[in-house]
């Protein structure tokens, strides 16, 4: 357990997070939550269970009320105007949790306050994946609407985005791929400091000699790129279990062959286990990190990924191999090339060590007091 030093001793810190419903960018706020206990959490909107999982020191507003919490999910213009006028003067030293969200949006700070963004991402639908929500926006039935409003709306929220990246006083990037794209879109530098992954959950799994075909787990959305895994497994007819639900999961279950097992709902306990079952794991996604490769690796688990985004920070000749394209012959040609025999669960495990909570909260300690200090 990393013990936070007193350096910042009489410093009033608050956190600050686009929303919390679950995800690896809550599992950020968790461990920020973990070493400044006493910082209140703000955010636009927070589920029964984070609120418990973050000792109830969240703070939430008008948009945590109904019909709000309903709209706020479609409507970026009202998480702007609660993140603009989100008074933190009481506080010297303010961390935003901020992706594809607006926490780093915060402007009504005291004068001297120091304001450092977490960026898990510039935002998608205005920057490098606007073209991919346009074709389709991930909203089902209401993708008609979606479509329109990004339309008519992209250009003044990339206007916002642009300013309010100016005012932190510092950016932390959860990937050198993020870090790039932060240079790219903002022209700003920043350090990459990666989430944090829960490894500790996989020290007691047993070591599997006995493992049978491929997994792959995400929530089933299109930018995952599920549908090409499955296309090429059912080509090859061999063994996958796809453990995932969302707005793609009937499309995915009409494309499955036998040899293909669909899992909609599954425990934490059920997910470890066919990590550990597994001769690979599956990633198609171009990621701004991945914690879900990551945690394969903790188990053991070599991962065959799409050789773009946050893979590259963890997917490397010991622990895994890349496909180029997200294409189904792409999948086909990296599952052919595949030799389970190639990989030591010693190395896999030792690289999913460098991603463990610990690490994360060592070395965002060390950024913060530099921030502070400088």
């Amino acid at each position: 357990m990393v013990v936070v030093q007193n350096k910042l001793s009489g410093k009033k810190i608050a956190i600050v997070h686009d929303w919390l419903v679950g995800g690896g960018a809550e599992r950020v706020v968790q461990a920020l939550h973990e070493l400044y206990p006493a910082a209140p959490i703000y955010t636009s909107y927070c589920s029964d269970e984070w609120r418990q999982k973050l000792d109830n020191k969240v703070i939430t507003g008008y948009l945590q009320k109904w019909p709000f919490s309903k709209l706020r999910k479609y409507l970026p213009v009202l998480r702007i105007w609660w993140f603009e006028h989100l008074n933190l003067q009481d506080y010297d030293i303010i961390i935003s949790s901020s992706g594809n969200g607006e926490a780093k949006g915060i402007k009504q700070l005291k004068e001297g306050a120091v304001h450092i963004c977490y960026c898990h991402t510039p935002t998608h639908f205005y920057w490098d994946k606007y073209d991919e929500y346009l074709k389709n926006p991930g909203f089902g039935a209401f993708n008609p609407l979606a479509h329109m409003g990004l339309r008519l709306l992209v250009s003044p929220l990339r206007n916002w985005d642009l300013k309010t990246a100016k005012r932190p006083n510092f950016f932390i990037a959860n990937s050198t791929h993020i870090q790039t794209m932060i240079k790219k879109y903002y022209k700003r530098d920043s350090v990459v400091i990666h989430p944090p992954v829960d490894i500790e959950r996989f020290r007691s799994l047993a070591s599997n000699n006995n493992r049978q075909g491929f997994v792959t787990v995400g929530r089933q959305t299109p930018y995952k790129h599920t549908d090409i895994i499955i296309k090429a497994c059912t080509k090859l007819k061999v063994p996958l279990t796809v453990i995932g639900n969302g707005p793609e999961h009937k499309k995915l279950q009409k494309m499955a062959g036998r040899n293909i097992t669909l899992i909609r709902q599954a425990s934490d306990h059920d997910i470890e286990l066919a990590l550990t079952a597994a001769k690979a794991f599956i990633f198609a996604a171009n990621e701004d990190f991945g914690i879900t490769p990551v945690e394969a690796m903790a188990a053991g688990t070599p991962v065959i990924a799409y050789e773009a985004g946050g893979a590259l920070d963890y997917v490397n000749p010991k622990t895994g191999i890349f496909f180029e394209q997200q294409t189904t012959n792409s999948v086909i040609k990296s599952l052919q090339a595949f030799n389970s025999k190639q990989f030591d669960r010693k190395d896999l495990i030792n690289q999913a060590n460098e991603f463990s909570k610990d690490k994360f909260k060592t070395k965002f300690t060390d950024c913060l007091e530099t921030v502070c200090a400088s």
